[in-house]
């Protein structure tokens, strides 16, 4: 119930931060152009708080906290004299009236570079991209990959870390072929770097089921799990039977234990059934019986869990390290990563579309929100780093000429421009339906992936 709750507070705050940026993307440029703002809302329905300026411009909070909106004079709407024309949107020329569109998804972006801008100053805790194994007869063992090989640049895009090369990845998805750097040890003392190049003809990427990593058969370098106890989690099955931070495994149902993946096999395929472990507790052998509680996975299974959290070997040295810049660098930076985040939504979207990609890879609100809760326990950086995500999905998913989208007006206004005339209130009105269909379909796709992944 915690966990909920803070999901549900860092997604609430999450969002509405974003639509504030937004919106006041709008707002901005619209009172510059000289154009009355009747009503700035976070949130839609009936408002719980408002307050009125000088300018007539009502501010307030709505319960509905997904959305928001600018309200507009507007001869569309309102029954207005000759001398008020001149402050209603719809009067303006068309330019003034599609730089104010745009300005809300351009806000989107823009704060995304000052968040990384941010993130990149402060410095970020990262991994190498280090190979730690290659499944066999995968795309990447076919390709030449090995272990120990550092990853170093995809597609001629720099991957300093293992979040960077992801996004590397997930661009090149539907691609023929992938062209990577890597960094081999020579021997003791000398590293070279070499070109390989992956056939991705049979790549089968499903999201829901393998991480972009595994797909491709790589999987990243981590220290050995100890069979030595890091702690217990509160009021788990681990946590009734006894078991205590520090306890090493010996055996399960008289099974040797060597490494601990057999811990988590036999534990995950006997959810609610007796298990026997012998620990070693300060040189001393006790017996523990454990009953597994039981849950869903990802695929729909119902496995064990036990709540014990291994020890992990060290890093080895120069593995770990913090990705930071100077003032002008993370400049440059934040510029770089929004540019290729941008890029990745659109060909994300794009695929999608084309089936490249499937429905079922669409996210709602309850992804979000537990996404928003995970980097929010994180610490402050990673949920800049996923503000900054979101943001420019905000951006760009804005932009997509849809009615009721800023894309849809922006098409509306496009067209206008080319026949010199507005597009008569009736055509936009059956865009409008056919826009909420659409959109009313892709959310309801979103929810039942966010419900089927609970």
């Amino acid at each position: 119930m915690i966990v909920i709750l803070w999901n549900f507070i860092s997604f609430i705050i999450a969002l509405g931060i974003l639509i504030f940026v937004h919106e006041l993307g709008h707002f901005l440029v619209a009172r510059f152009f000289g154009v009355k703002v009747e009503k700035f809302s976070i949130g839609l329905g009936k408002s719980i708080w408002k307050k009125v300026d000088k300018h007539g411009t009502e501010y307030c909070f709505s319960m509905i906290p997904i959305g928001g909106y600018i309200q507009m004079l507007d001869t569309r709407v309102n029954k207005l004299g000759k001398e008020e024309q001149c402050f209603a949107f719809d009067k303006q020329k068309i330019w003034k009236r599609i730089a104010i569109v745009i300005a809300g998804p351009i806000s989107n972006f823009l704060f995304a570079i000052f968040i990384y801008f941010f993130v990149f100053l402060i410095g970020i805790s990262a991994i190498k991209p280090i190979i730690g194994n290659v499944k066999p007869n995968s795309i990447a063992d076919y390709g030449g990959l090995k272990v120990g090989m550092e990853l170093t640049s995809i597609s001629n895009i720099q991957t300093p870390d293992w979040n960077a090369v992801n996004i590397a990845l997930m661009s090149n998805i539907g691609n023929k072929h992938l062209t990577l750097t890597v960094k081999s040890e020579s021997n003791k003392y000398f590293f070279h770097d070499e070109m390989k190049v992956l056939d991705l003809a049979l790549w089968n990427f499903k999201p829901n089921e393998e991480t972009v990593l595994e797909s491709l058969g790589v999987v990243p370098y981590f220290p050995d799990i100890l069979l030595t106890l890091s702690h217990v989690l509160e009021g788990t099955a681990a946590d009734r039977a006894g078991f205590q931070s520090g306890d090493s495994i010996v055996s399960v149902n008289g099974i040797l234990i060597k490494k601990w993946d057999q811990v988590v096999n036999l534990i995950r395929s006997n959810p609610n059934r007796f298990l026997m472990f012998v620990i070693d507790r300060n040189g001393e052998k006790l017996e523990l019986p454990l009953i597994p509680d039981s849950k869903k996975n990802r695929f729909g299974e119902i496995v064990g869990v036990a709540g014990l959290v291994p020890e992990t070997d060290k890093w080895p040295e120069n593995y770990q390290f913090k990705l930071q810049y100077s003032i002008f660098e993370s400049i440059g930076k934040a510029i770089e990563k929004t540019k290729n985040l941008i890029k990745l939504t659109v060909s994300l979207l794009i695929k999608l579309l084309v089936q490249d990609l499937g429905l079922d890879q669409l996210s709602g609100p309850i992804t979000i929100a537990k996404s928003a809760g995970t980097t929010a326990s994180y610490g402050f950086v990673y949920f800049l780093s996923f503000l900054g995500l979101i943001s420019i999905n905000l951006g760009v998913i804005n932009l997509v000429p849809l009615p009721m989208l800023d894309g849809g007006h922006l098409f509306f206004l496009i067209i206008e421009a080319i026949i010199r005339r507005p597009i008569s209130k009736k055509v936009q009105e059956i865009g409008y339906i056919i826009g909420g269909v659409i959109i009313f379909f892709l959310m309801s796709i979103a929810l039942l992936n966010d419900f089927s992944r609970l």
